[in-house]
């Protein structure tokens, strides 16, 4: 590959490995390695079937809070940030994404550490206990379900990092990347944060997030609306330490939102033409090869659906949590808090959610 020569050190493509591995998840993606013309391998999860362009655009958008973290004094001396890759789609179904290394997803670090303690997930005994209708929602999800299976992310981090000072030093890390993606999330209505879909970095403790095809509240139209902000279940919680969510979660929760909500119209020029990028996708996917007189009456539709998207961004983005009231920040954070560990909430999920781990 031939490099400019306004970029000298950048790397050049000599080849591909021969290897290449399959993935387990639904779509099958590929991880490639690409040979580097300085000697180095640049490893790429090569995805099919899938349009990559919100994943870019998400990837845009967290760059920039990044910069606007870096540039307040308080986010900054705390080191704030969100752990970003580069996306490269390649057309509207497939894409590379870069190979984030010596990350873990939390379902496999939870599934490690319930086989140490003989605990097995039995899908039918949770399906059942999820079809109960009385005593209540809050009592059998607490009472009956979350007794199954204890909280054992905490061990996972003693372990993992067994010095005391590293010890705090990841955990921090783990709650501050949490609360700032728990933010981001709830803003752009960022839905479908499973256990596979949140993976920890081994080495640091960061939460990177991964999978942003379920945007703009979609979650909530599904057959079993996702009914909570962001992840934060019981072994998320356990992770923290003794504080939980009290701290250091809930005090960058607040930084966080209060950035969003003071840089409103720099993230709206983000925003805006991703939300009208994802409707005409839906309508190329319904009517597909065909611009007739009913796909172009679908698409003045969705062009109102779009308004309404936009202005549910803004809204949030002026602290309207709900409706038209204003909410302070710590008003909002503190509602949002105690919605995504609602017992009642958690129990409505979907069951491959996972909200009892």
């Amino acid at each position: 590959m031939h490099i400019p020569k306004d970029f000298p050190d950048l790397a050049g493509c000599n080849g591909f490995a021969d290897k290449v591995t399959v993935m387990d998840s639904m779509q099958k993606p590929k991880r490639i390695e690409i040979l580097g013309s300085d000697g180095c391998s640049y490893p790429f999860l090569c995805k099919s079937k899938d349009d990559l362009r919100k994943d870019a655009c998400v990837m845009r958008l967290n760059t920039m809070i990044n910069h606007l973290m870096q540039a307040n004094r308080q986010t900054r001396e705390r080191n704030l940030h969100i752990r970003t890759y580069a996306v490269v789609p390649l057309n509207e179904e497939c894409g590379l994404i870069q190979w984030v290394g010596s990350t873990t997803g939390i379902r496999s670090i939870l599934m490690n550490q319930f086989k140490k303690r003989n605990v097995k997930i039995h899908v039918n005994d949770i399906k059942r206990i999820l079809a109960k209708t009385s005593p209540s929602p809050q009592e059998i999800f607490t009472k009956e379900l979350l007794p199954k299976y204890p909280s054992v992310m905490h061990e996972w981090f003693m372990e993992s990092f067994p010095n005391p000072g590293e010890w705090l030093l990841n955990r921090t890390a783990f709650t501050r990347t949490a609360a700032v993606m728990s933010m981001i999330g709830y803003i752009i209505g960022l839905g479908d944060r499973h256990c596979v879909n949140i993976l920890l970095d081994e080495k640091t403790g960061d939460v990177v997030h991964v999978d942003f095809d379920c945007l703009f509240n979609q979650g909530l139209l599904q057959e079993k609306p996702e009914v909570v902000p962001f992840r934060l279940t019981r072994n998320m919680v356990d992770a923290m330490g003794v504080t939980g969510y009290e701290g250091t979660f809930r005090k960058t929760c607040e930084m966080t939102l209060r950035l969003l909500c003071e840089h409103r119209d720099a993230l709206m020029s983000v925003l805006e033409p991703l939300v009208h990028d994802l409707l005409v996708e839906w309508i190329r996917r319904s009517y597909p090869g065909n611009m007739s007189l009913e796909p172009i009456r679908e698409l003045a539709s969705m062009n109102d659906h779009a308004k309404k998207i936009l202005d549910t961004l803004r809204k949030k983005l002026q602290g309207k949590l709900h409706g038209e009231t204003q909410l302070s920040v710590e008003e909002q954070v503190d509602e949002l808090i105690r919605e995504a560990t609602d017992p009642g909430r958690l129990f409505q999920m979907f069951i491959g959610w996972a909200a009892y781990l």
